[in-house]
């Protein structure tokens, strides 16, 4: 008989084998469109619908993301990789299985417990750099964004490491939506994300740099905190001036990235209509205002989709083109155009959200044992 973490590794693993096994011709036909764009127009999550959409630029797609559902929970994951895709990979692998278990130990799910499940996704990144960094000295330089979000008993959590974007749409007055984002960022362009840095390490004048008219930590790296980058959390992952994108120039004195979430959580209201989760290159081309109101005066099925090709479009016409000429670009020479994309949008039917409200009473078991029915991992074939 299976134990508790068995049983919930097979109903994650035996899905996703599924989807990595599916074609082209398994996918919305809308998706061969564009061949480097594939989706799933409307699908069934434990309080609602989702849908979502992914389109790849890098010639190795870094982006992964994951949706479980079960009978009364719902987990979305939305992972940012640079410099590879081995970080989001490892997150997509672990992160919720590490979820359940401190979840199952504790008792309860809360923002600790978030909070713990992304340290041990971190040091289980670490030591796989440790294990392979002789063969592959550069899985120290390969990390992640981190966006997750969990519906259980009418509360929404939202953990983030990077520059990923929740933004739920809301009902205001008159029956207008109202994007509001959920997360805080981790990016070196936003002047409280700068101070923070200059706080934290004083004395070193370097800690952010102004370079090709984008500010970076170090002059190397955008976001502030991630999964992996070990070579700037960890004197033992320096990597030495045969990499001189990754050189440091002065011993790193203490971490200069950090694995750390902003965590935030909320009671989920008759007026809260969905969520949109997804990378920043889906922000780099529109606002969460912007996207919002799209997803509000649009059919549910094929929005993420629908999102997706307004952003691409939009890329298209900042360099003066077509998007029909922009889907003629090759992955790799496409990723400057734009960066690889995911958006994952979440439908919330408060119907279902009431009925799946359990007594007071019952522990975490009950979201322990019901996740994972169905689970979706987001990525081509």
């Amino acid at each position: 008989m299976f134990s508790w973490l068995a049983r919930i590794a097979w109903t994650c693993w035996k899905p996703v084998r599924r989807y990595a096994r599916m074609s082209k011709d398994d996918l919305d036909d809308s998706s061969l469109e564009d061949p480097l764009l594939w989706c799933r127009s409307l699908d069934k999550h434990s309080y609602g619908e989702f849908s979502f959409a992914v389109v790849q630029a890098n010639e190795v797609l870094e982006d992964q993301s994951q949706v479980e559902t079960g009978r009364d929970a719902t987990f979305v994951g939305v992972y940012d990789g640079h410099g590879g895709p081995d970080a989001s990979r490892f997150i997509s692998d672990h992160l919720f299985l590490h979820l359940m278990r401190h979840a199952r130990e504790k008792g309860a799910l809360s923002e600790d417990i978030l909070r713990s499940a992304f340290s041990a996704t971190e040091d289980g990144f670490l030591t796989l750099v440790r294990r392979t960094c002789g063969i592959k000295p550069l899985m120290a330089a390969i990390g992640s964004c981190c966006l997750v979000g969990v519906i259980w008993r009418g509360t929404l959590y939202v953990a983030n490491l990077g520059d990923s974007r929740a933004v739920i749409g809301s009902l205001g007055r008159s029956s207008k939506i109202v994007g509001e984002q959920l997360n805080k960022e981790h990016n070196a362009s936003l002047e409280e994300v700068r101070q923070e840095l200059r706080s934290l390490h004083p004395n070193d004048s370097h800690i952010v740099v102004m370079k090709h008219g984008v500010w970076r930590i170090k002059g190397i790296i955008q976001v502030s905190r991630s999964i992996g980058d070990a070579y700037l959390k960890r004197p033992e992952f320096s990597l030495d001036p045969t990499f001189p994108r990754f050189h440091l120039p002065e011993p790193l004195g203490r971490p200069v990235l950090t694995a750390e979430p902003s965590v935030c959580t909320r009671v989920l209201q008759p007026n809260d209509k969905f969520i949109i989760f997804a990378s920043d290159g889906l922000w780099e081309h529109m606002t969460n205002q912007e996207a919002v109101e799209i997803v509000h005066n649009n059919p549910r099925a094929g929005i993420a989709k629908r999102l997706l090709k307004t952003a691409l479009s939009e890329a298209a016409r900042k360099r003066e083109m077509r998007y029909d000429d922009l889907k003629k670009v090759e992955k790799g020479v496409r990723r400057f155009f734009h960066d690889d994309i995911t958006i994952v949008v979440i439908f919330i039917d408060h119907d279902l959200l009431e009925k799946k409200q359990p007594a007071p009473e019952l522990s975490v078991k009950g979201f322990i044992d019901t996740v994972g029915p169905s689970s979706f991992n987001i990525f081509k074939d």
